[in-house]
């Protein structure tokens, strides 16, 4: 589904990815492991159109989409959230979700017009399937920051989108809240049919619910693999160890 190849970044002398390589079959949960600066939120910027790569190519399903805006690469079917929680604050739940369903149905031209009554249906659903149901009238900065960090999941997910990218998606959340968001993303998996790609530092979570896993270190790649594979694997080892 998609595939990074040889993909280089640069910050003038700085190469913040450098050759980075990933491949991601349709429906596989996939995670992006390595220490801080190793280059996986740029990463998932080159993925979603915020950056442009100065080498190397990003393929959707086949097609080329390096030099493609954020909103065309998220009209192909890619969708995100961030590592800092972003949504609308003074919004409600509802409302966040809404806009995005709206957005998603080419609808958005439509925003100053009452919409009240606009995919109100979808926006429901959405929001069941997340847990947030019952919050609909709260406004979306009073959440806690698990539900915030749920909130813009529901938001990604207003876009129908195939491919599922989530930057530390348990970031500042409780053990308990980090476990509870875990389970709700496979679920999520399953129940829309949806390829995940996500970073995260916990490394019980990421061998847990991961099935294949890539590692990053000084903006490249070291491997690709099998749960397994990447845990035995010495380079990997020597590399988090800080071994010469």
């Amino acid at each position: 589904m998609l595939r990074v190849e040889s993909v280089v970044k640069s910050f003038d002398a700085f190469k913040a990815v450098n050759e980075a390589n990933l491949a991601i079959e349709k429906g596989e949960i996939v995670a992006v492991i390595g220490p801080n600066g190793a280059g996986k939120t740029t990463l998932f910027n080159l993925i979603t159109g915020l950056l442009r790569p100065d080498g190397g190519k990003i393929t959707f399903k086949g097609e080329d989409i390096s030099k493609l805006t954020p909103y065309e690469i998220c009209r192909k079917g890619i969708a995100r959230s961030f590592q800092i929680v972003n949504i609308f604050p003074r919004l409600t739940v509802f409302r966040n979700v809404q806009v995005a369903v709206l957005a998603q149905k080419r609808r958005s031209h439509q925003l100053f017009q009452p919409a009240k009554n606009m995919v109100v249906k979808e926006t429901d659903n959405l929001l069941e399937s997340v847990g947030l149901l019952d919050k609909t009238h709260s406004t979306a900065g009073s959440l806690s920051h698990g539900d915030q960090k749920i909130l813009e999941i529901a938001i990604a997910l207003g876009s129908e989108p195939e491919l599922l990218i989530l930057d530390e998606p348990t970031a500042g959340m409780s053990p308990e809240e980090t476990s509870t968001t875990m389970e709700l993303i496979n679920r999520l998996a399953q129940r829309w049919g949806l390829t995940i790609l996500f970073c995260e530092h916990d490394m019980d979570i990421v061998f847990s619910i991961a099935k294949s896993i890539m590692v990053m270190y000084q903006g490249r790649t070291l491997i690709q693999g099998k749960p397994e594979e990447v845990r035995k694997n010495e380079i990997v080892q020597e590399a988090y160890l800080g071994v010469e």
